[in-house]
């Protein structure tokens, strides 16, 4: 059951920017030389002169993943929250169970209300701390740092900014459960830890 805490943590302001996706570029320039005689014969590469490609490491891999997942995951919270009509998140890509059922109840909710909520979440040092990849369902348990001080709740017609508690905690610790689905990692559950970080 959901306590009153993990209710009010998506209510709370939030603006801090997301960690940035990277990207990566490499090219591969193949150099050739000519000889002066054509008809010398060129080498050609012996498979015995072949290295063999390391296969990824499935546990580091997994990691990767269920982080990846879980920052994607408040991207699009943060999307949800800022959009009433709710058609620019996707959500459903990145979360199920509880985590899916609370936000988007806590959504409704708080556009109901005419609120919405407008800038990003920031979630620093995601850290798996535990990991089955051998279960039926792999899952992962991270442990993160989710700074919401940012995170502006305004009026959705007037988009001016609400007042909210000044005690509120805006950084704190956060313990998530990840899944493996069919259909890539899922966060199924995330629970605030009460903990300032």
């Amino acid at each position: 059951m959901r306590t009153a805490r993990s209710r009010d943590r998506y209510r709370r302001p939030l603006k801090n920017s997301m960690i940035a996706l990277f990207t990566a570029g490499c090219a591969t320039l193949a150099v050739t030389s000519c000889s002066g005689s054509s008809d010398t014969p060129k080498a050609s590469p012996t498979p015995s002169a072949a290295q063999p490609t390391k296969s990824a490491d499935p546990t580091e891999t997994a990691k990767k993943d269920a982080v990846a997942t879980y920052q994607a995951y408040w991207k699009e919270v943060a999307k949800l929250y800022a959009d009433r009509s709710g058609k620019s998140a996707h959500l459903k890509k990145y979360a199920a169970s509880a985590a899916l059922k609370n936000v988007e109840s806590d959504a409704k909710q708080a556009h109901d209300h005419n609120r919405i909520h407008i800038g990003k979440v920031a979630v620093g040092n995601p850290t798996v701390i535990d990991l089955d990849v051998k279960s039926k369902t792999p899952k992962a348990t991270l442990s993160s740092c989710l700074d919401i001080s940012q995170w502006k709740v305004v009026d959705a017609k007037t988009k001016k900014p609400l007042s909210l508690p000044s005690d509120r905690l805006t950084k704190y610790v956060i313990k998530s459960e990840v899944e493996r689905w069919p259909g890539g990692w899922r966060v199924i559950r995330d629970e605030p830890q009460g903990k300032r970080c």
